[in-house]
C-alpha cells in the first residue's frame, strides 16, 4: 500500500487559489452578464436567454470532450504532468476572454440586437471553452493529489475560506467599478476581474504542480495504452459508462439544481437593488457582504458538524434544505436591511454546501476509478462542469420569463410596477428555493454512498495505487 505523502499548508493554500479563481470568475459573470446585456445594452431578454441556451448546449459537448481529451494527452506531460500545463494555459487565456464578453461596442445599445446576440454567443462560448480547459483539470488534481479522507478534509477546511474570499470579490468588487447607466464602466470592471485572474495564475502554481508519483502514474498509463490500444476506452463508451453510475447521476442532478438556484439569486441582485429598492449599484455591496459573512460562518459551523457525522453526502442534503427554507421567504422582502439579513442566513447553508461539494465529488470519482480500474476522471469532471454551467440556461429562462410575465421595464431609470417587483423577488426567492429543495430530494432518493462505502473505496485505491 502506497504511503500517503505529507501536504504542506502552503501547498494547500496555493491549491485554494483555484477555488478563489473559479468562484471569482463565476460570481462576476453571474452578477454582470444578464443584467448588462438586457438592461444596459437593451438586448431583448428572449435573445439573452437564447444566447445563454446556445452557450449551455455548447457546454454539453465542450465540457465532457475537453475532460476526455485532456485526460489522454498533455503538452510536456513527462516533465510537468497531465494537468498542470492545461491549468496554466487555460487560466491565462480564460482571463483575457472574460474581458471580451463586455467589450461590445456601446453604440450598438438598443439598435443592433442580432450583432449583440452573436457577440454574446461567440465570446461566452470562447470563455467557456477556456474556463473548462483549466477548471476541469484543476478539479481532477484533487482526488489524485489528495488521496485520504483525512487530508481531503484538511484541504477543504483551508481551501474553502480562500474560495469564499474569491466569491466575495466576484460579487463585491465589480459594482465598485461599474455604475448603472454607464455602459463603458462594465468593461472597466471586467478588465479588473481579468487582471486579478492573471495574478492568481501565478499563485496557483505550487498547489497544482504534480508530484513525481502523479507524473509517473500518468506515464505508466500512457505506456500501457500504447502497447494495448485495444483496451483504450472511446469517448462515447466512457460517456455512456458515466451515465450508468447511479451515484454520479445523483450528484450531478443535485449540483445542477443547486447551481441553478445560486445563479438565479446572484443574477437577481442588480435587479433587486435597482428595480425593487431604487438604490445605486453600491447598494449591492452590503447585500453580498451579508451573504459572504454568513458563508464564512457556515464553513466553520458545518466543518465542526462534519467532524461528528463524517458523511459528505448527508451534509449536502442538510445544507441544501436550509438554503431552500431561507430563500423562499425572500420573495416578500422590500427593504435593504431585510435582504442583508436574509442573505446572511442563506449564506450559512451555502457555505456548508459549497464546503462539501468537492469531497462528495471525490467520493464519486473514487468509486468510479475502483469499478473501472482506470483513472478516467476527466470525463466525469467534464460532466460535472456541464451540469453546473447548464444552470446559466436556468438563470436566463427564469429571469426572462419572470420579466416578460410581469411587465419588467428595461428602460434606463424606469420605475417598476408592483407586479414587476414581485417578479424580481420571485427570481431571487421562491424559485431558487424550490431548486435547492428539489436538489436535496433528488440526491436523497438516488445516492447510495455512505461513510462505510467511502472508506472501503479509499482503502482499495491505496492498495491498487491507481
Amino acid at each position: 500500500m502506497a504511503e500517503e505523502p505529507k501536504v504542506r499548508i502552503g501547498t494547500i493554500m496555493s491549491y485554494g487559489t483555484g477555488k478563489f479563481l473559479a468562484e471569482f470568475l463565476t460570481g462576476a459573470q453571474g452578477l454582470m452578464a444578464f443584467y448588462f446585456f438586457e438592461k444596459e445594452m437593451r438586448l431583448n431578454s428572449w435573445l439573452v436567454m437564447l444566447a445563454l441556451l446556445i452557450y449551455s448546449i455548447w457546454n454539453a459537448v465542450n465540457d465532457p470532450l475537453i475532460g476526455f481529451l485532456t485526460n489522454r494527452w498533455s503538452p510536456g506531460s513527462r516533465k510537468l504532468g497531465r494537468r498542470f500545463p492545461w491549468i496554466i494555459i487555460g487560466l491565462l487565456l480564460c482571463s483575457v476572454s472574460f474581458s471580451l464578453i463586455f467589450a461590445v461596442p456601446a453604440s450598438w445599445a438598443g439598435t443592433r440586437n442580432w450583432a449583440m446576440f452573436l457577440w454574446l454567443v461567440f465570446f461566452l462560448c470562447l470563455y467557456d471553452m477556456l474556463y473548462s480547459l483549466w477548471e476541469l483539470n484543476y478539479q481532477a488534481v484533487f482526488p489524485d493529489k489528495f488521496r485520504s479522507m483525512e487530508i481531503r478534509t484538511r484541504v477543504v477546511e483551508i481551501a474553502t475560506p480562500i474560495g469564499v474570499v474569491g466569491m466575495t470579490l466576484g460579487f463585491v468588487l465589480p459594482p465598485l467599478f461599474y455604475s448603472y447607466g454607464v455602459k463603458q464602466s462594465y468593461e472597466i470592471a471586467a478588465l479588473v476581474v481579468a487582471g486579478i485572474a492573471v495574478l492568481g495564475t501565478l499563485l496557483i502554481i505550487p498547489g497544482v504542480k504534480e508530484s513525481p508519483d502523479m507524473i509517473a502514474r500518468f506515464a505508466k498509463k500512457q505506456d500501457y495504452e500504447r502497447k494495448h490500444p485495444e483496451e483504450t476506452v472511446s469517448f462515447m463508451k466512457a460517456l455512456k459508462g458515466a451515465f450508468h453510475n447511479r451515484n454520479l447521476l445523483a450528484l450531478l442532478l443535485c449540483l445542477f439544481l443547486y447551481q441553478s438556484g445560486c445563479m438565479c439569486m446572484t443574477g437577481s441582485v442588480n435587479y433587486v437593488v435597482e428595480g425593487v429598492l431604487s438604490m445605486s449599484s453600491n447598494a449591492t455591496t452590503p447585500i453580498m457582504a451579508g451573504m459572504i459573512a454568513g458563508s464564512l460562518l457556515g464553513v466553520l459551523i458545518w466543518s465542526r458538524v462534519q467532524i461528528r457525522l463524517k458523511n459528505n453526502q448527508k451534509m449536502l442534503i442538510i445544507t441544501a434544505i436550509m438554503m431552500g427554507c431561507v430563500a423562499i421567504p425572500m420573495t416578500f422582502l422590500r427593504s435593504n436591511v431585510g435582504f442583508v439579513i436574509a442573505m446572511a442566513l442563506w449564506g450559512i447553508g451555502f457555505g456548508g454546501f459549497w464546503t462539501f461539494m468537492t469531497p462528495a465529488m471525490a467520493d464519486v470519482v473514487d468509486e468510479t476509478v475502483l469499478k473501472e480500474r482506470r483513472r478516467n476522471d476527466g470525463i466525469i469532471l467534464g460532466l460535472r462542469a456541464f451540469f453546473m454551467r447548464f444552470s446559466y440556461a436556468s438563470q436566463a429562462l427564469v429571469l426572462a420569463m419572470c420579466h416578460k410575465l410581469t411587465g419588467y421595464d428595461s428602460a434606463s431609470g424606469a420605475v417598476q410596477t408592483e407586479l414587476a417587483k414581485w417578479g424580481i423577488t420571485m427570481h431571487i426567492g421562491a424559485i431558487p428555493g424550490l431548486f435547492f429543495i428539489a436538489g436535496a430530494i433528488v440526491f436523497w432518493k438516488l445516492n447510495t454512498l455512505d461513510p462505510k462505502s467511502v472508506a472501503f473505496n479509499s482503502n482499495e485505491l491505496k492498495k491498487l495505487d491507481i
